[in-house]
């Protein structure tokens, strides 16, 4: 676990695969259209990561949910790694995440544009 272990880390799903996540009791899709055996770990963003990266991804898909969780509580590795050709760290967690680990799940719908946009809550964590 790194130093920065005391901030939440973020990952976007679709409310379905969240629900199957809750009734197996952990989650194992790494990002959209991909799961954990496929990429070897689950990609998560800081807060201030979240927006971006689900603007590229899901961009204008409805039916999403931000879970919110607490990488203390995660029982898989948690490694912050840089992305490729950029050097921007993002964590993820290599083994399927235990669905105690997430503290709260948010709905996360986007804008008319298509983006997303942050809860206000959320918009000056770390």
């Amino acid at each position: 676990m790194t130093p920065a272990a005391t901030t939440r880390l973020y990952h976007v799903t679709r409310a379905a695969d969240w629900s199957a996540a809750r009734e197996a009791g952990e989650y194992r899709l790494s990002t959209r259209g991909k799961t954990l055996a496929d990429v070897g770990f689950i990609h998560c963003s800081h807060a201030h990561q979240v927006t971006r990266v689900a603007d590229a991804i899901y961009g204008g898909t409805h039916g999403l949910l931000l879970l919110v969780i607490d990488p203390d509580a995660v029982r898989a590795e948690v490694r912050e790694e840089a992305l490729s050709g950029t050097g921007e760290r993002f964590p993820h967690i290599y083994g399927p995440l235990n669905v105690d680990a997430v503290v709260d799940v948010l709905p996360f719908e986007p804008t008319e544009q298509g983006t997303f946009e942050l809860p206000p809550h959320l918009r000056t964590a770390p």
